[in-house]
């Protein structure tokens, strides 16, 4: 608010052409949060005024009550319009909130002057960390990324794959009784039902190949491919963003929000094995310059937002982040790189050293011989 106290003609525009989020039946003591600020809801609140059009992330968590921590959070991604109306309210049995019918929004539009007391302003001071985290997601990349349900959620909701409440339910599947005494650590973990999660609520990241080589590939084929993933990379490109290479900039931004703000484990899973590809494709950041350009300026901000030693292993002490970027630094000192690319390269390399004190200088674990599983039948002469 004080963004807006010192921007009169900021506030001003955003209160005629900013768009409204309401927000209707939330119990007091819900937290709700739009973007990167998040509040304990009172018994007012109804909403947010002066949004700025364009994409947001929604998000909330149940007020745990009697002592207890706050229910998991759950949010959704809204591209609102200038001047729109968008209605939400609160499921109590989903603990979440849901859009209401485009119709209610309009409903609302003649009454928001009677609403105005109920509604906090945009946090603005966030906002351009919000963007800088956010700019290549577009409507039609976040549509196609979020759940079919459009609720992104901290914990999956999973079914039993098959029926398991009855004993001849249990032995059709091998398992045994419900009664049966458990020996061991290993026992009591294959008893336990096997889980898929609830169709509609899986977010729809892309399918990241698993073989980083073509079927038929030679023994050399396979380890040039396992070193360079440039060939998993243009597969995942042609399957999911032909023709589009920052799409993949979009899906980086997302999975790192739904884990940063949405608190999505799995979204961080996927993140990091994205990463991982592009970092390790040295081919493609010859083909690709502009991609790799803007990549560093998605993981500038990214990192801002993170803790130095949050990517160390608690067992082994390895941090990926720096493994990771350190074979990104080695490949954009490849003459077949763009020299904007080869600076910009040294500049965050330079920024991070500075900044987290990570070490970027010993030998990439890329340099060491890497043992290379072969497929089944593929002999070295």
């Amino acid at each position: 608010m004080a963004a807006l106290r010192s921007d009169p003609e900021l506030a001003r525009q955003l209160f005629f052409e900013g768009a409204t989020v309401v927000v209707l039946d939330v119990p007091e003591g819900t937290e709700f949060g739009i973007d990167y600020s998040a509040w304990a809801v009172g018994p007012r609140f109804r909403g947010v005024k002066m949004v700025p059009p364009g994409l947001h992330f929604v998000h909330c968590s149940a007020a745990g009550g009697g002592g207890r921590d706050a229910g998991p959070r759950s949010g959704r991604f809204l591209s609102l319009r200038r001047r729109e109306v968008r209605v939400l309210r609160w499921d109590p049995a989903g603990e979440a909130v849901r859009p209401e019918p485009p119709e209610q929004g309009e409903a609302l539009r003649d009454g928001l002057r009677e609403l105005d007391p109920f509604l906090g302003p945009y946090p603005y001071e966030t906002l351009k960390k919000w963007v800088s985290l956010s700019n290549f997601i577009s409507e039609a990349a976040a549509e196609e990324l979020q759940p079919e349900s459009g609720q992104i959620c901290a914990f999956a909701e999973v079914l039993p794959e098959a029926a398991g409440r009855h004993t001849r339910d249990r032995a059709g599947q091998r398992r045994p009784p419900l009664g049966a005494e458990c020996r061991s650590y290993a026992e009591g973990l294959a008893r336990l039902p096997r889980m898929r999660p609830r169709a509609g609520t899986q977010i729809r990241f892309s399918e990241l190949p698993r073989q980083a080589f073509p079927d038929g590939a030679s023994p050399e084929e396979i380890t040039r491919h396992s070193m360079d993933l440039s060939y998993a990379l243009q597969r995942v490109m042609e399957q999911r963003y032909p023709g589009q290479p920052l799409g993949l900039l979009a899906e980086l931004q997302f999975a790192f929000i739904c884990f940063l703000i949405g608190n999505v484990y799995d979204a961080f899973e996927h993140w990091k094995r994205l990463l991982n590809i592009l970092c390790r494709s040295e081919e493609a950041m010859g083909k690709y310059q502009d991609l790799y350009i803007n990549l560093i300026s998605v993981l500038y901000h990214q990192l801002n937002e993170i803790p130095a030693d949050f990517f160390v292993d608690i067992v082994s002490q390895d941090n990926f982040l720096t493994s990771t970027l350190q074979v990104l630094f080695s490949c954009t000192c490849s003459s077949a790189v763009d020299e904007a690319l080869r600076n910009k390269a040294e500049k965050f390399k330079a920024h991070l050293t500075k900044k987290f004190r990570w070490d970027f200088e010993a030998e990439p674990e890329d340099c060491a011989p890497v043992v290379v599983e072969l497929p089944e039948g593929v002999q070295v002469d």
